[in-house]
């Protein structure tokens, strides 16, 4: 006799690594740029470019890409722009990934600074952690039924188990591309040439429909640019544009569990002329690399255990994890602090920016919930009232500590969490000292490991005789202490069922002492 089967799809990580590495470079300032008096605004962000595997090796080559604002004393301009890239080649150890694999990377900057060696060089630093990974899809047979169901109660009694599973039914990455213009206001003037801009995504939503995904949300886009005229007046520009759209997803059906993930790829900032010809029109081409994992719950009855009537069997097994979805939960917490410019800096005048992301730093299961720890890092640009220096940034870093709450949570229970900055508010308080309102957002999709002892294989032979001899025609059982109808009916390779109806039972439930009358061969 076969097993029936039905394939249980499971996602894992097969093998991961992570490591980190100090990027470092000193560049001079180009001919055609003037001298550097102090460092207003940097950023930087990872570009991995290939990805190699090997065996037990993973060999990343990609550059860090940098952009510096730096005021000039030099006559014609009081803000510069200065962007490069520092290559960077890494060889990961991980065990078990095979040249066939497929690798996933990414690169996050921990720490990025820029010191100024003198007027026409800079120093340029930064931590960059890389981590890679192998995820796969497999399979996991759970036993259903049998083959010859019709003639088993002759010969095989067996029992069945309920599972609340969830499958993987869709795994992909995908990309979402983002076009779109806005045209500045009247009173602005037309751009010269853009010394900053910043593109951040906020209120990014997906929402799972038949066969494809719904996104919606906002780019939010600021602009610090030189206008047109003899003096190049510097102007800010800030505005939300916002976004919709649909995703083919063949498979997908309303009811599903998503688990997407989202991160900015590619992005082309240019101005363009308007309908007069002017450079007043900005436009925007934003990919957006989406990572889309989505899961199905269902309740599956598999076969827990088998034992002959007239048969002897053999079952071998073999022991598993499956998943299953404890909770999908959002939380939101508020950020609040003050932040204080250095002593000896001019005095705030009016703030243009404020931008903020935010990381994690701990993690660890509380009762009934996810402990989170971690910081935000705020950025503030601002008008001073030093005519040399008319324009400053200040960095802070503010610590948070928040319980995500999942009712139920146990320390084995796993799942990913993601964090961002839903609001941010800066407003001055004097001339030195400015107020932050944040609200951070975290989400995760936590997942219970179910381990399960799973039939593999089952051999049925014919009994042996001498035990079936053995076996005593009519007994009087008396129940004791951890006794159940199964392990009573293989003790006497008697149907449970026949038991139950010798003995006039109407549940499975035993008490210790009671007496039951077991028939051989019945």
């Amino acid at each position: 006799m076969d097993l029936l089967k039905k394939n249980i799809h499971m996602d894992r990580v097969r093998c991961e690594a992570v490591t980190q590495i100090t990027l470092e470079d000193d560049r001079n300032i180009p001919d055609n740029k003037p001298d550097v008096s102090s460092i207003n605004l940097e950023k930087a962000e990872v570009i991995i470019e290939e990805i190699k595997p090997g065996t037990d090796t993973v060999n990343l080559k990609g550059h860090l890409q940098f952009s510096i604002l730096y005021h000039t004393m030099e006559p014609g301009s009081s803000l510069v722009p200065f962007s490069g890239e520092i290559p960077f080649e890494e060889k990961l150890i991980m065990k078990g990934v095979m040249a066939a694999d497929t690798v996933h990377a990414m690169g996050e900057v921990e720490d990025f600074s820029v010191g100024i060696i003198n007027s026409r060089k800079l120093s340029i630093r930064s931590l960059v952690t890389l981590s890679a990974s192998v995820e796969e899809l497999y399979d996991e047979e759970a036993p259903i039924g049998i083959h010859g169901e019709s003639g088993k109660a002759d010969c095989l009694e067996y029992r069945r188990m309920p599972l609340e599973i969830a499958q993987i039914a869709i795994c992909k990455n995908d990309i979402f591309r983002i076009r779109d213009e806005v045209n500045l206001p009247a009173n602005y003037p037309n751009v010269f040439r853009i010394l900053w801009s910043n593109v951040q995504l906020a209120d990014v939503e997906f929402k799972v429909m038949e066969e494809k995904l719904s996104i919606q949300g906002d780019v939010q886009l600021f602009l610090l640019y030189e206008g047109e005229g003899e003096e190049h007046p510097i102007r800010s520009f800030e505005t939300a544009m916002p976004f919709s759209g649909v995703l083919e997803c063949h498979g997908c059906r309303e009811g599903m569990l998503p688990d997407i993930r989202y991160a900015k790829g590619q992005q082309e900032l240019a101005v363009r002329p308007d309908l007069d010809g002017e450079e007043r029109c900005v436009g925007l081409e934003l990919a957006l690399d989406i990572d889309i994992r989505i899961y199905e719950e269902e309740t599956v009855e598999i076969l827990s255990d088998i034992y002959g009537v007239t048969k002897e069997v053999k079952v071998q097994t073999h022991k598993t994890d499956l998943n299953r979805v404890r909770s999908c939960v959002t939380g939101k917490t508020k950020v609040t602090d003050h932040i204080r410019i250095p002593g000896g800096s001019a005095a705030i005048l009016q703030i243009l920016h404020s931008e903020a992301s935010v990381s994690q730093e701990q993690q660890s299961t509380v009762e009934n919930g996810i402990l989170l720890k971690g910081g935000m890092e705020v950025k503030v640009m601002y008008v001073t009232g030093d005519d040399e220096n008319p324009y400053a940034c200040v960095t802070a870093q503010i610590p948070y500590s928040y319980t995500l709450e999942v009712p139920g949570i146990l320390p084995g229970d796993m799942g990913k969490i993601h964090g961002n900055v839903e609001q941010l508010q800066v407003t001055m308080l004097d001339g030195e000292e400015m107020d932050v309102k944040a609200v951070l957002c975290f989400s995760t999709m936590v997942f219970e490991q179910i381990p399960v002892e799973l039939i593999s294989e089952i051999e049925v032979a014919d009994a042996d005789s001498a035990v079936m001899s053995a076996l005593p025609g009519m007994i009087i059982y008396v129940v004791k202490s951890g006794d159940n109808l199964w392990n009573i009916g293989r003790k006497y390779y008697v149907p449970v069922e026949k038991i139950k109806e010798l003995n006039h039972l109407s549940g499975d439930e035993l008490q210790v002492g009671q007496k039951l009358l077991i028939v051989k061969g019945s």
